[in-house]
């Protein structure tokens, strides 16, 4: 028989496979094998003639002959045919019933080119039962606000927002340092969700109750500043929108690693998109029929799934701390010193301390300042092209008769308005969900989160610049739907991403106050730029663009300085926020501990212990030793 037919062209790797491929050895037909009984009686006559053929090469060869050199370079001489044959192919070794569709192809081609390895689907997963908390946590955010304005509206009167706003700003303080309490506390990260969603569910389901009543809530028609509940409601929106997302990233850096991160943000800020484009959907399509009370019950059942949504991914994935506890067992956990809580105001603290956590307020908060001044002179430009399609003309309600001259925008002028501005959300919305599923982790991925950093200042610096060159209504428009996608889709990740070398202090803490209170200190100074040059659109144009551009610029170099800082800090394993001695070392300890061959847990001398006791052992532990070194 041919060479070629006595091969066996279903070769199978399984050890009963080997065991009939053994037996067939001397045969030259593939398919001829033998009995159970001639196999052992051949296996013990092989078994045998391997031990004599050792032992008489470990007595007349030299002291340093390797008894596995012939199997080394018989692997090194393998063909890629004969490596093809032993290696597993998902197509061909498979059944027929259990081999991936062409779909099934096509979408792990298309996860690989955009996620890469560094997201297998065990992860992917992982990240997709994470990221549905996100997703009704925004969902639910964005349903409520779309009704915050309107209830207040209703109870208490148009002119109680910008008190309303005011207000707000004390109760998040309030709200922030409860927070911050409890994360000095015993409990774990991930119950701060169960408290706070539980906490909310019930302010929520009692304001969708109340809202039901004759006189307190909507069926009252008549506004007045006393009626507290739209106070209420108003506050509670905001103060859940600001402490809960925080924690969601607080939470989530704290328990992905670096490549991790780079691969998967993407997907959490997609879901996070998807719910703040369905949740404004059923306001506005079922607020008539449904009624604004039970609309407002669903942000509330939203609070329970989320908490529903953490459960179970601390229930099947765990968290780091639950992992620590695991990993302890039944050892008796020593008890440690506890260190003086700094409080409510640590946050501050390091912030104030850490040129880091500086270079990360600039990149989450600064370019707000940017988006605030293009989206007023956006809304400014709007208001001057509609109220020239629409004018406003004598005998309709816009009109001064004594002036003789129009002091408002018409209703025709004010529906194309509205319309606008939805027509702008709906293209932000939709290309920030584009560029978050297919583009992020791409881009990070090829680029690297040092240049990726520099990507979104720069591209901000193009769009205020094209602005003042070109500031016509629909240029503005494309400026600032590309500026909102990219905050959301690049600049939100990443700058999420620079959280892990820090402390869980820093994660937290540091955190919540950047996102709560520098958010809104950018846009108060926005709006006071917005307010200096408000008497034209070309003055607002020509100088507002000139704060925009110097506010690029400067993020541009705090993006290059975060870069290198991140890059270090990850390369020498430095922490920042850590205690005090790790802040006088300024990162130098690792280095100072690989020179003396000396932790802080003492493994120098256990692993000396080993190889003393190693060494008492007989010739037969040898190769257990030289592992154990």
């Amino acid at each position: 028989m041919s060479s070629s037919s006595s091969r066996d062209p279903f070769p199978m790797h399984s050890e009963e496979a080997r065991r009939l491929e053994a037996s067939t050895a001397t045969s030259t037909n593939w398919n001829s094998m033998e009995t159970s009984t001639a196999q052992k009686v051949r296996a013990s006559s092989s078994s045998s003639a391997q031990t004599v053929s050792l032992k008489s090469k470990g007595s007349s060869g030299s002291k340093d002959d390797n008894i596995y050199e012939d199997i080394e370079n018989e692997d090194a001489h393998q063909t890629k045919s004969e490596h093809y044959l032993e290696t597993e192919d998902e197509y061909f070794d498979n059944p027929v019933n259990q081999r991936p569709n062409f779909v099934v192809r096509i979408l792990k081609a298309i996860h690989g080119k955009l996620y890469g390895d560094t997201l297998p689907i065990e992860q992917l997963l992982r990240t997709l039962c994470l990221s549905s908390t996100l997703f009704f946590m925004i969902g639910g955010y964005w349903l409520m606000r779309s009704l915050k304005d309107p209830v207040l509206t209703a109870l208490c009167g148009v002119t109680a927002i910008p008190k309303a706003k005011m207000l707000s700003v004390g109760v998040v303080l309030f709200v922030v340092s409860i927070y911050n309490k409890l994360l000095d506390s015993s409990y774990k990260k991930h119950t701060l969700f169960y408290i706070f969603g539980t906490v909310y569910f019930f302010i929520f389901s009692t304001i969708s109750l109340l809202l039901k009543h004759p006189t307190i809530g909507l069926p009252n028609e008549v506004p007045s500043y006393s009626r507290i509940l739209g106070w209420i409601s108003y506050c509670s929106i905001e103060s859940f929108g600001s402490v809960m997302v925080s924690l969601f990233w607080s939470f989530t850096n704290s328990n992905v690693d670096l490549e991790t991160a780079k691969a998967s943000y993407g997907l959490l800020v997609a879901s996070a998109q998807i719910g703040s484009i369905l949740g404004p959907t059923i306001v506005s399509v079922k607020a008539e029929s449904w009624g604004v009370a039970n609309i407002y019950f669903c942000g509330a059942i939203a609070m329970l799934l989320l908490q529903g949504c953490m459960w179970t991914f601390v229930s099947i994935y765990g968290t780091n701390e639950t992992k620590a506890e695991s990993d302890a067992g039944a050892n008796t956990p020593v008890p440690k010193e506890k260190k003086k809580k700094a409080g409510v105001l640590e946050g501050i603290h390091l912030f104030i301390k850490h040129n880091y956590v500086k270079g990360i307020f600039a990149i989450s908060c600064l370019f707000m300042v940017e988006v605030t001044i293009v989206d007023y002179t956006m809304k400014v430009l709007a208001r001057d092209h509609f109220a020239g399609l629409y004018p406003c003309e004598m005998g309709q309600s816009c009109w001064d008769y004594a002036a003789q001259a129009p002091t408002g925008m018409s209703s025709d002028a004010t529906a194309a308005f509205t319309k606008f501005m939805g027509l702008f959300g709906q293209a932000t919305n939709g290309l920030s969900f584009l560029l978050s599923l297919f583009g992020t982790s791409a881009i990070i991925r090829y680029l690297g989160l040092r240049l990726t950093l520099l990507l979104f200042p720069s591209l901000c610096l193009a769009v205020i610049i094209m602005v003042r060159l070109h500031p016509t209504l629909y240029v503005v428009f494309a400026a600032m739907m590309v500026l909102k996608a990219n905050s959301y889709a690049l600049n939100n990740p990443t700058k999420e991403m620079l959280y892990q070398p820090t402390s869980s202090a820093v994660r937290y803490k540091a955190k919540s106050w950047i996102d709560i209170f520098g958010a809104r200190g950018s846009k108060a100074l926005g709006s006071v730029v917005t307010n200096a040059f408000s008497d034209s659109a070309t003055t607002l144009v020509q100088n507002g663009s000139l704060v925009g551009m110097m506010v690029a610029s400067f993020l541009i170099f705090n993006a290059r300085f975060m870069g290198k800082s991140f890059d270090h800090y990850i390369a020498t394993g430095y922490i920042v926020g850590g205690d005090e001695e790790e802040d006088e070392v300024d990162g130098h300890m690792i280095t100072d501990q690989v020179d003396k061959q000396d932790t802080s847990c003492a493994i120098y001398e256990d692993d000396k212990e080993i190889k003393e006791n190693v060494s008492d052992h007989s010739d037969e532990a040898e190769g257990e030793k030289v592992q154990m070194v």
